[in-house]
């Protein structure tokens, strides 16, 4: 076919784009801030390359096509044999191995950042095995941009500058420039699907197009390698806010020996481990391997622009099933993945990223206390649910980083004092519990919420008195005392012989806040299409958090029976070790028959929840080592762990088998984050993540509650007898209430709490059975307009 040269490609604007494949085998970048750089690694080739920021991709994948021109052209991904290695320890410096299956040619690439500058950078050798085929060899590149996110609205060119080939990609303000050391040979620009250089390549094994643009569409780049005398080159992608900005950094970075920067980028890497528990490696069963990774994955995913946002992982669940609609990803902020990730790296020995998150979410934090569900690294909200648990979670990072005296000169105060008074008025039926799906009364997210008010006690003790301090834990105590009430079943029927247990979830409506939610009785909706159940017989191993945080002690008789029963109906024996489902009828993950999850699946095992068992192991006196083998058997060659593993018969057809990755997000930064905290405690023989003053009020002392908690957004219609009962709102009030009926009435003026909260006690506790309180509220400007009963049960 005749050259194509100075025209516009054809087969505008391109097939619907998709992103590529979540199970990552590499995550890098460079450490230093001048570096706002990311890329990811699977099946041997580069995938998505990130900038400026690590929620922000702009590649899918950038492989080599090898072809001799006349019998074969072998593309990279799928018809290689891959090895990844890091060639240095604590370094995310990857060196890639893919060999031709027969064994007559090979590349070797070498992968990191520009240490210094916005420039990605891949140094590779070809290897010529078999002597037939020596001097015949092309090697091309072929990327496919995906500027800001998307795939579609690209567009790209070819030009020279300073009279060297490149690319040029842009979308809107972002630009990306694409060469190499040799100069690419030949060029082309296609639109994916039609003119794109796969499609040339594969048509007779050469390269006959040389399109020197695609404009507004799905685009992708194909360059001709010049082959060394060594056979050896290194391709760079420079990004910047302008073609010019992008080129020169591209051209500044080539023009720097590739060993200075693998020399640079190394040093930047192993200059974090200074401060790291290096002796932990003897708690681990891989002498410490994936413990300095998995640091080194939670740093990596920290952004450069917002220090301390980390987001939940660099990649996107069945991203081959996702076109431009899916626009987060996993690449977005969890407030619960990152105090997960934060109190990680502090069980670690890192304490400067951690406290960069807890400054992080006081600049995104509500002035009521609120966070959002998830957001972008700049803090702007992506999906719109509430989380109590999410909430809570600043609390327990701050309180951390003061018990490690990591909190430098900031002053975590008001970031807690909105945290506290946002649970104590807005609880405690959360709007999403930790899997974001339902609502109610959750026994993890309860367990965040008392443990975390607890913390923010002892910080009030210090800056509101003695009184403020109390307040708050009369609340927890409150939630300690109807845990049980709320979150377990007496008429379980998945395990003979124990119906009593924990449930997952105990659902209610907080817009219903006068509901009454029998855990016996209530049904739930489940996701994903899971189906309606009755509540009482959906369990998941959430519950596992009230001894993590020290809200029961491990051997809570109700904790046993709720062990026998999870392990019953979600373990699962892997030839990795036990794993666990998060609850039964999850719909979330790999369907039967090995296809993508699209709305409706089935939900399979999660490593993390291998470490969380552990940790339960641990707080009964067992030893967890076996746990931790079994979540770095989880890991992949890389040392990536998964979200989820495959759990059913090996479908070689569809790459699944037993134990291994399946669609799910690779790597999950709160899987790595919960082997690190494991590690560390099997060291200290208890759980890193343990609040003491809690486990020493609940697990140990099991402190009652002398009081019945009301407020706007939960009005309990009836209270146990001998309670008080207080009434507690968000504004100054006063308490019109009577105790026959309206025919005598008192008034009590409610008194500030120290938490910006007011409270008013009614003596409820002096009423016997079947007595009722009847009340309203008279606010500084207005009457309520409406009457409460509480009736004394």
């Amino acid at each position: 076919m005749e050259s194509q040269s100075d025209s516009t490609a054809f087969g505008a604007p391109g097939i619907e784009p998709r992103w590529t494949r979540s199970n990552k085998e590499g995550i890098g970048t460079a450490y230093h801030t001048s570096c706002r750089v990311w890329f990811t690694l699977s099946h041997g080739i580069v995938n998505e390359i990130y900038y400026p920021n690590v929620d922000c991709p702009n590649t899918r994948d950038l492989q080599f096509l090898i072809t001799d021109g006349e019998t074969f052209c072998h593309e990279e991904r799928r018809d290689l044999d891959h090895q990844i290695q890091y060639p240095e320890q604590s370094t995310l410096y990857y060196l890639i191995t893919n060999s031709e299956p027969n064994h007559r040619y090979r590349l070797i690439k070498e992968i990191l950042a520009d240490p210094h500058s916005s420039v990605f950078l891949m140094r590779t050798r070809l290897e010529i095995l078999d002597e037939s085929l020596r001097g015949k060899l092309k090697i091309y590149a072929l990327l496919a941009p995906h500027m800001k996110g998307l795939g579609q609205h690209n567009s790209a060119w070819w030009f020279d500058i300073d009279c060297r080939p490149v690319f040029h990609v842009q979308r809107e303000e972002l630009h990306m420039v694409f060469g190499a050391l040799p100069d690419f040979t030949r060029r082309s620009v296609g639109y994916v699907g039609s003119s794109d250089g796969w499609q040339d390549l594969m048509d007779n094994f050469k390269m006959d197009w040389t399109f020197q643009k695609a404009e507004d569409g799905n685009i992708a780049l194909t360059a001709e390698i010049a082959l060394s005398h060594d056979n050896q080159f290194v391709i760079g992608a420079a990004f910047g806010r302008s073609s010019q900005s992008a080129s020169t950094k591209l051209l500044q970075s080539l023009a720097i020996p590739f060993d200075q920067h693998r020399e640079h980028f190394i040093k930047q890497w192993q200059r974090t481990s200074v401060n790291s528990h290096s002796d932990l490696r003897e708690q681990t069963g891989d002498e410490g391997h994936l413990f300095r990774l998995s640091r080194l994955i939670l740093l990596a995913h920290e952004d450069k622009i917002f220090p301390g946002a980390l987001v939940a992982s660099m990649s996107i669940p069945w991203g081959e099933t996702k076109s431009d609609t899916d626009l987060g990803g996993y690449h977005l902020v969890w407030t619960r993945d990152l105090v997960k990730s934060a109190t990680a790296l502090l069980a670690a020995g890192q304490t400067a990223t951690p406290l960069r998150s807890l400054i992080w979410l006081a600049a995104i934090q509500a002035a009521d206390g609120a966070v959002p569900q998830n957001s972008w690294i700049d803090g702007k909200a992506y999906w719109q649910g509430k989380q109590l648990d999410e909430v809570a979670a600043p609390i327990l990072l701050a309180w951390r980083l003061r018990q490690a005296n990591a909190l430098g000169l900031f002053d975590p105060w008001t970031l807690v004092f909105r945290a506290a008074r946002y649970l104590i008025l807005k609880g405690p039926v959360t709007g999403q519990e930790r899997w974001e799906e339902n609502s109610g009364y959750s026994p993890s997210t309860l367990a965040w919420v008392i443990a975390a008010l607890v913390c923010a006690s002892e910080f009030a003790q210090e800056r509101a008195g003695k009184d403020a301090a109390a307040f708050i834990l009369d609340y927890a105590d409150w939630l300690s005392a109807h845990l049980e009430g709320w979150t377990t079943t007496d008429c379980g029927e998945l395990l003979p012989g124990k119906p009593r247990h924990y449930i997952r979830i105990n659902p209610a409506d907080p817009d219903q806040p006068d509901q009454v939610s029998d855990p016996n009785t209530a049904l739930i909706q489940i996701a994903n299409g899971g189906g309606v159940h009755p509540a009482r017989n959906i369990v998941s191993a959430d519950f596992l958090e009230l001894v993590r945080l020290g809200i029961r002690a491990p051997l809570d008789p109700v904790v046993v029976d709720s062990i026998s029963v999870a392990d019953h109906v979600l373990k699962c024996d892997l030839p990795q070790g036990p794993c666990w489902r998060r609850y039964n009828h999850d719909g979330y993950g790999q369907k039967d028959d090995g296809s993508a999850f699209d709305g409706i699946g089935v939900g399979r095992c999660w490593p993390l929840l291998t470490g969380e068992r552990a940790h339960y192991e641990l707080a009964a006196g067992h030893d967890p080592l076996a746990f931790i083998r079994a979540i770095e058997n989880f890991a992949n060659d890389g040392g990536m762990l998964p979200e989820q593993v495959w759990d059913a018969e090996d479908l070689p057809q569809c790459s699944l088998r037993s134990g291994c990755p399946t669609g799910a997000a690779m790597p999950l930064c709160w899987a790595h984050g919960e082997y690190i905290s494991l590690v560390r405690s099997r060291k200290e023989g208890v759980s890193f993540d343990c609040i003491s003053p809690a486990c020493e009020r609940y697990a140990r002392r099991r402190t009652a509650s002398a009081i019945e908690m009301w407020t706007l957004a939960h009005r309990p219609p009836r209270i146990a007898a001998g309670k008080r009962l207080r009434i507690i709102t968000e504004a100054p009030v006063t308490v019109h209430w009577s105790l026959d009926g309206w025919k005598t009435v008192q008034d009590t003026e409610a008194a500030d709490s120290g938490l910006d909260c007011w409270i008013a006690d009614l003596p409820a506790n002096e009423l016997g059975p079947g007595s009722r309180i009847v009340f309203t509220l008279r606010w500084t400007d207005r009457w309520e307009g409406r009457d409460f009963t509480v009736e004394i049960g």
